[in-house]
């Protein structure tokens, strides 16, 4: 379907495209081309040679020959029949040649003569010296002159000439204005749509896109035109990069990637040469698709109000300027990928550019499944595998995060000796890239065993208590790599979008139940609750800022969201004193969520207290383990409280079995 599309709709384009590379146009004129360019670098390096050649003949020559003495010494020489030879040149110049003590002539002096030719003639008279005359030709003292001065000007201006418009064309001086994008010749890439998983809005939206490539002529027939730029947004890790490679995989065309950072230089001008190398070179081979990662980092907003980048703006000028002048028939498509849409200057969003926007979020449960049947379709699995246990487990993590949790698996497993990886693999790898490795050598006080244990039963009971908490999945006090001493994991039993207030109210309380425990248990506090105070504290600010959950504020917004999709803080948009009154209103809501853990608590002493002694011996506990636990103590303070009631529950548990 390619082939017909480039032979049909753009037979005459890429007639044209063809023309600058034939080979008989370049041979009807040597100096056009690449191979121009290489003829007049050799014409330009053999004038160079030979000049150097001529200079160092002639500095050979002269140090031969133009050894200089006095007058003085040439009269006493020729007195003390030293002298072999003397020629005299007309511009008074004497070369003299002496006789060596073995009679052989060795190498000449040079003499200026004193006096006219009269004395030299006389001085000589009688004596058996070789004397003649040489004349000094005007003419090759010009051509020296002129190989000695002006050839070497005329090579610097024809290589500086050269050199500037290499820069013009977009190569620049040592190419530094060069285009560094990545080719990767139509399948190259290696990947397609079956290597994405867990984005299927995502992989529709670029289907269309590919479809079009492959049948122009269904979508031209109606008037469609094939957009421009599509940009693709989402957090780190959720695959952007991968889905651009899946496109020119699945058209089958060739594929231009590179990062936004390769643009910008320390010299300005750099990036938008670049820029213009780029699209040169994307011309020549469409269709194709560009893939620019990290756009941000030149199409950041022109805003001088905080004064601006020269370099920048010049390249993101450039950008758009491009975008603009190719044309949409010839099925040059840009991509685009950023995690901070909100920085992006409002030019290059609008239509006409980058037509279409892509979300590509992280993937919920469904998602999550797929993904991780994709990255372990080459990993050995045992039938204990479930993807669905592990989906759950991983909330809110991206693509990549699953690949690194399947690779660790598979590490660990050969770790431990197996031939196929377990689910007791998977779970582990989860815990390693969320909270680290194992610190086995970290030997903690029996103090520090005890109050971490209790820190962390804690946080596991009072989530066990309340009615809207997720359950608790396995409680640890083994230290971990990032700076953990224990955690607890809560796996929720169902993937949820929405948070009710009754929710967020029981996450507060769980986690300022550790510092609660401690406090009731040991009559002080350390410093183990400062995540959790972090943590609770977010979640009281989002609600009285973004949620509408305060009854002071109700449903006014306070904040707004700068950066969804990097680290999602909020940043007050109120005055000074509102604000002190949200700090005033949060305070309240911490003090009230930590009295509700510590009544909690206290009215299951036993529970904690029996629990927290299981703990510290056996360090690591699952969630059933933890819940039997519980139970057993509740069910004897109920029948301690009440022996009458517990005997009539068992002597009804009991009709009913024999009903």
């Amino acid at each position: 379907m390619f082939h017909f599309f480039q032979d049909n709709d753009n037979q005459n384009n890429n007639r044209k495209r063809r023309e600058p590379n034939d080979p008989n146009r370049d041979s009807r004129n040597p100096f056009r081309g690449d191979n121009g360019k290489q003829l007049l670098l050799i014409i330009l390096s053999c004038l160079m040679f030979s000049l150097l050649a001529y200079n160092a003949a002639s500095g050979m020559r002269d140090n031969n020959t133009s050894e200089e003495i006095t007058y003085n010494r040439f009269v006493s020489m020729v007195e003390n029949n030293e002298v072999k030879s003397v020629e005299v040149s007309n511009d008074g110049t004497l070369w003299v040649k002496p006789v060596s003590s073995s009679g052989s002539t060795t190498a000449s002096y040079k003499v200026v003569m004193v006096g006219d030719e009269n004395g030299l003639n006389e001085l000589l008279k009688g004596r058996d010296i070789t004397y003649s005359k040489k004349s000094v030709s005007v003419g090759r003292e010009i051509i020296s002159s002129i190989v000695s001065l002006v050839i070497p000007l005329l090579i610097f201006f024809v290589g500086f000439n050269f050199i500037m418009r290499s820069m013009g064309r977009g190569g620049g001086m040592m190419g530094v204005g060069k285009s560094k994008a990545k080719l990767y010749v139509q399948q190259d890439t290696g990947v397609t749509f079956a290597d994405v998983a867990g984005e299927e809005e995502a992989k529709e939206s670029m289907q269309e896109v590919v479809d079009f490539l492959h049948n122009p002529a269904k979508y031209t027939s109606i008037g469609a035109k094939l957009p421009k730029g599509v940009l693709l947004v989402g957090p780190p890790g959720t695959g952007k990069t991968l889905l651009a490679k899946a496109v020119a995989g699945e058209a089958g065309v060739p594929f231009f990637s590179l990062s936004g950072s390769e643009f910008v230089e320390m010299f300005v001008g750099v990036g938008a040469s670049r820029v213009r190398d780029l699209f040169e070179e994307a011309k020549k081979q469409a269709p194709c698709i560009v893939f620019i990662d990290e756009i941000d980092a030149i199409g950041k907003s022109r805003d001088s109000h905080y004064g601006g980048n020269d370099e920048r703006e010049q390249t993101l000028n450039q950008l758009l300027a491009e975008m603009d002048g190719f044309d949409s028939s010839k099925a040059l498509l840009i991509l685009g990928a950023t995690n901070r849409p909100e920085v992006l200057d409002k030019a290059l969003l609008r239509p006409g550019r980058f037509d279409r926007r892509v979300i590509v979020d992280r993937p919920d449960l469904k998602g999550r499944i797929s993904i991780l049947k994709v990255h372990a379709a080459k990993v050995m699995l045992d039938e204990t595998v479930d993807f669905q246990e592990i989906a759950l487990a991983t909330s809110g993590a991206c693509g990549s995060d699953l690949a690194n949790m399947v690779n660790e698996a598979a590490i660990l497993a050969v770790k431990h000796g197996r031939k196929a990886v377990s689910q007791k693999d998977l779970l582990e790898a989860v815990e390693v890239v969320l909270v680290g490795q194992e610190k086995k050598e970290r030997i903690m006080s029996k103090e520090e065993r005890r109050i971490v244990s209790y820190h962390e039963v804690g946080h596991a009971l009072v989530a066990a208590l309340q009615k809207h908490a997720e359950p608790v999945q396995k409680i640890t006090i083994v230290p971990r790599t990032m700076g953990a001493l224990g955690y607890v994991m809560q796996v929720p039993e169902e993937e949820k979008y929405l948070n009710s207030k009754k929710e967020l109210q029981a996450m507060i309380v769980g986690y300022l139940a550790g510092r609660a425990a401690e406090e009731i248990v040991f009559g002080d506090v350390t410093t183990g609750a400062s995540n959790d105070i972090e943590k609770a504290t977010q979640i009281c600010k989002a609600m009285i800022t973004q949620y509408g959950m305060s009854e002071t504020f109700g449903l006014m917004g306070l904040a707004r969201q700068e950066d969804q999709y990097l680290s999602g803080k909020a940043y007050m948009d109120c005055g000074d004193e509102t604000a002190a009154q949200v700090d005033r209103e949060i305070m309240n809501m911490l003090k009230a969520a930590y009295e509700e853990a510590k009544v909690l608590l206290r009215a299951n002493r036993d529970v904690l207290d029996r629990i927290a002694g299981y703990l510290i011996v056996q360090e690591t506990i699952t969630g059933k383990e933890f819940m039997r636990i519980m139970n057993t103590v509740i069910s004897e303070r109920e029948q301690a409280a009440d022996p009458m009631q517990s005997e009539n529950a068992e002597k009804a548990e009991e009709l009913s079995d024999g009903i």
